[in-house]
């Protein structure tokens, strides 16, 4: 597969590309989120969790000291190049203006022809790291679940780049899709961690350049960042239960986000919050978050606006988790419970 031989740039509206109004299938909710709780973590998901709080977390807050050095980033990704995708996983890399992207298909999903489901994937990694091969097992497992291919961006990352130049990656993703046929409504936006940011500035980006003619089918987070701001996340119980983030990380962080928004010339320099820019008619959403993260606080703050706004929404709390707890299957067996779900509910938005 290749990228068409020219993809328009954003910020031009496509809705030529719509055959007609989207109709909605999916009935508004009654202003509250659902909310279920799962089962207590197993053993191996104990283990993941002890593992992640003896290594990621004091790396982490080492790191959080020092924000400004340049750290090799990206070494991550290319180390992750080390482990092997799963028996008959394609993988095409796909040319975008101003990043690529790598469309995913797990052994037994029919190719990206434009005639059935897809899902764009933004990958998490706090808008600093991570990438299609840290990423690949757990794309991977939803291209089996969902049965369909998977396009993941790779979009541009802080400090060289702002988070509103991933946001227009992904929308140029966006837009590359519909060019190959696809219809939104056979469109899910996911994403895990900063990935929960962009799926949904996304959607609201989407709306507000084409109203319901460009409502994609769907949006799935797991343990999304829906709010830059830290304040609340620092003082959440879960700061100290939680398995990587220590305070620290969070100051750090917003630093970074802030001092790339200063230097980005073409959007105006402000950081959005897409919590406070939700409107009626966006795409249901499912999210799945660990109980124990501080980004619970996120999912819930998030699931309670966008429920109040008139979207359906469904949010699965995993006690006793990591932080997308979802990379370590096969070997936490709730990690493969929840793409299971996830892969089902996908189905079903966009049967």
């Amino acid at each position: 597969m290749t990228a068409p031989s020219k993809v328009p740039s954003s910020p031009h509206t496509f809705t030529s590309l719509r055959p007609g109004p989207r109709l909605h299938r999916f009935p508004r909710n009654d202003g509250q989120p659902v909310e279920v709780v799962e089962d207590p973590p197993s053993v191996e998901g104990r283990l993941a969790w002890l593992a992640a709080r003896l290594t990621i977390r004091p790396v982490l807050s080492v790191g959080s000291y020092l924000p400004r050095i340049p750290w090799p980033f990206g070494l991550v990704d290319f180390a992750a190049k080390a482990v092997l995708p799963a028996p008959g996983t394609e993988r095409v890399t796909i040319r975008l203006p101003r990043c690529s992207a790598q469309m995913v298909r797990a052994a037994g999903v029919l190719p990206a022809d434009g005639t059935r489901r897809v899902v764009l994937y933004m990958h998490g990694g706090a808008f600093l790291t991570c990438g299609a091969n840290t990423h690949g097992r757990l794309v991977t497992k939803l291209s089996k679940y969902a049965d369909s291919p998977v396009l993941v961006v790779e979009y541009r990352m802080i400090p060289k780049h702002s988070i509103d130049d991933a946001i227009d990656d992904c929308y140029d993703a966006y837009r590359w899709l519909r060019h190959q046929g696809y219809a939104p409504d056979q469109i899910v936006l996911a994403g895990d961690s900063a990935g929960g940011y962009l799926s949904l500035s996304l959607a609201q980006r989407l709306m507000e350049e084409s109203g319901d003619d460009e409502t994609p089918a769907a949006i799935v987070a797991m343990s999304p960042l829906l709010e830059i701001a830290k304040e609340a996340k620092k003082t959440h119980p879960n700061i100290h239960t939680g398995a990587m983030f220590p305070p620290k990380a969070f100051d750090a962080f917003v630093e970074l986000i802030d001092d790339a928004a200063r230097r980005d010339r073409v959007h105006g320099g402000e950081v959005y919050e897409p919590l406070q820019h939700v409107k009626p008619g966006l795409p249901r959403t499912l999210i799945h978050v660990s109980g124990s993260e501080v980004l619970l606080h996120d999912a819930r703050l998030g699931a309670k606006v966008l429920a109040a706004a008139g979207v359906p929404v469904e949010l699965r709390v995993w006690p006793g988790q990591i932080h997308v707890f979802q990379i370590a299957a096969p070997l936490v067996p709730e990690a493969t419970r929840s793409l299971r779900q996830i892969g089902e509910y996908i189905r079903e938005a966009t049967g």
